[in-house]
């Protein structure tokens, strides 16, 4: 199987079907992050492509510096951002419906496992998830749905590592509380 920079090298050469391996590669880890920002199939799907279509454009421009994963995920990251700021988002905003699809939730981290793992509260973790703040929310999606190290969401966020941290043990934190309250909550009404 050729490694990603083989594949870049034969696409700069004019190779199609070099880009459709490629894009094979990472299209479901590009449409699950950006599934997971926006909660929306649609959406996903066109940022998606969107995305694939700006690294098709800009693909000699990568520089063969860290990973080609990280630089689709800062593409990735970048068309979520200009998306929540455009008029479209906002027009959507307001009749946006939660969807609810079951996602593969993993996680390695001590003392939070329990919040990825247990099944009855993805739906409460992923509406949790979209009320953090962007930062945070990138942040945890990227570390512990992507499985991305601190460097290299540092990386494609364009933090440095200490902020990246203080973004996830922030992040943790308030999901944490949200998803306690909601568990107390629920203990009361029963």
């Amino acid at each position: 199987m050729p490694t990603d920079e083989q594949l870049i090298q034969e696409i700069n050469n004019g190779s199609q079907a070099a880009m459709e391996v490629l894009t094979k590669r990472y299209y479901k880890q590009i449409y699950a992050y950006i599934y997971r920002k926006t909660s929306n199939t649609h959406m996903a799907y066109d940022l998606t492509q969107d995305v694939f279509i700006k690294m098709i454009r800009n693909i000699s421009t990568y520089a063969n510096e860290g990973n080609f994963s990280s630089w689709l995920y800062t593409i990735a990251v970048n068309i979520c951002r200009d998306y929540y700021r455009s008029a479209a988002y906002r027009r959507t905003a307001a009749t946006s419906v939660f969807e609810d699809h079951a996602s593969q939730l993993t996680s390695n981290a001590e003392g939070i496992a329990y919040i990825f793992e247990n099944k009855e509260t993805r739906k409460q973790l992923k509406e949790a998830i979209g009320q953090l703040p962007e930062t945070q929310s990138e942040a945890i999606l990227l570390k512990y749905y992507h499985d991305l190290k601190i460097r290299e969401i540092a990386s494609v966020t364009g933090a440095n590592e200490n902020t990246v941290k203080a973004r996830l043990r922030q992040g943790l934190g308030k999901l944490k509380t949200m998803l306690g309250r909601d568990r107390h909550e629920q203990k009361e009404s029963n």
